[in-house]
């Protein structure tokens, strides 16, 4: 049998062309950052005693070099220490990179039985580890990186972690913070073949380029996979009525939107690491995505 080789076909499990978010050919660009930062990010506050660690005992966890245009992307992976096959969950960071704080959510998935791997998004745009103000993240990395370079690169370590890692092809999953919750809705639109997605407070709103031409909130009717959205109600920077208006917009299109809002979390509730961090809606918060996940076939 002809393998596919992920362009076309009506089985092809990825929307090329999808919304304009995929516009042949696509960048090869070489990766600035080879690999992995150490330690937490050096760009905002930090609270590293109460930051969780979680052992990796009984984990394969490490990074990883997952082929993908322009040469390896870094990235992290972590999984049970077996044969599986396990089900996968694709790690989507926040803005400040593949840092110690989503390497340890990789583990805690890995603890649940998944495959968690997150690719180094921005690896081609900038080297996170140095950069230690948001807006030069924000000016010089996130707005410079296309969304047709996040859907590539997803795809490209969904297609490692099969190949590579016992990881079940199918039973795909996706889940990401901030910026990358925004990522997950937009995944969740491209891609056909995700049992579930899950989004901590990603934002739906924001400006459009020509690099970034839609919105979370613009592609909510389109989403292919049952989503969780996670919110803080005290979050200043992602009004509560933007998230129920996108909920409301996938659900009159018969797509399947849970949200959930804290109503005292700020951004960043889960973010262990910072300040931000609210113990109570995060453990719930998590507690739920896992159920998630195992309720639509991706646990």
């Amino acid at each position: 049998m002809q393998q596919d080789d992920g362009r076309n076909g009506r089985d092809d499990p990825r929307s090329e062309g999808f919304g304009g978010l995929l516009v042949p050919p696509l960048s090869r660009r070489g990766f600035v950052m080879t690999s992995l930062m150490s330690g937490l990010t050096l760009a905002t506050t930090r609270v590293e005693a109460q930051a969780i660690h979680t052992d990796a005992a009984g984990l394969v966890a490490g990074e990883v070099s997952i082929p993908a245009a322009g040469g390896p992307m870094p990235g992290y992976r972590a999984m049970p220490d077996g044969a599986g096959p396990f089900p996968l969950v694709l790690v989507v960071e926040e803005i400040f990179g593949v840092h110690d704080y989503i390497k340890d959510v990789c583990r805690r998935l890995a603890k649940a039985g998944y495959c968690a791997v997150a690719p180094e998004l921005y690896a081609r745009q900038g080297d996170l580890s140095t950069m230690t103000d948001v807006q030069t993240i924000l000016r010089e990395v996130i707005l410079k990186t296309p969304d047709s370079q996040w859907m590539a690169d997803l795809d490209a370590a969904a297609d490692w972690a099969v190949a590579s890692s016992h990881a079940d092809p199918a039973r795909k999953a996706v889940m990401g913070w901030c910026r990358g919750g925004r990522g997950v809705w937009l995944y969740a639109a491209h891609r056909r073949d995700l049992k579930a997605a899950v989004a901590w407070y990603g934002p739906l709103g924001g400006e459009r380029s020509a690099i970034q031409p839609r919105t979370a909130g613009d592609v909510a009717a389109e989403i292919r996979a049952p989503l969780l959205g996670l919110y803080g109600g005290a979050d200043t920077g992602i009004p509560v009525a933007s998230v129920e208006e996108a909920r409301d917009r996938a659900r009159a299109a018969g797509r399947e939107v849970e949200i959930v809002v804290f109503p005292d979390a700020p951004h960043g509730f889960h973010a262990d690491y910072r300040p931000s961090y609210r113990k109570a809606a995060a453990e719930d918060g998590w507690a739920r995505a896992l159920a998630f996940l195992k309720a639509h076939g991706a646990g």
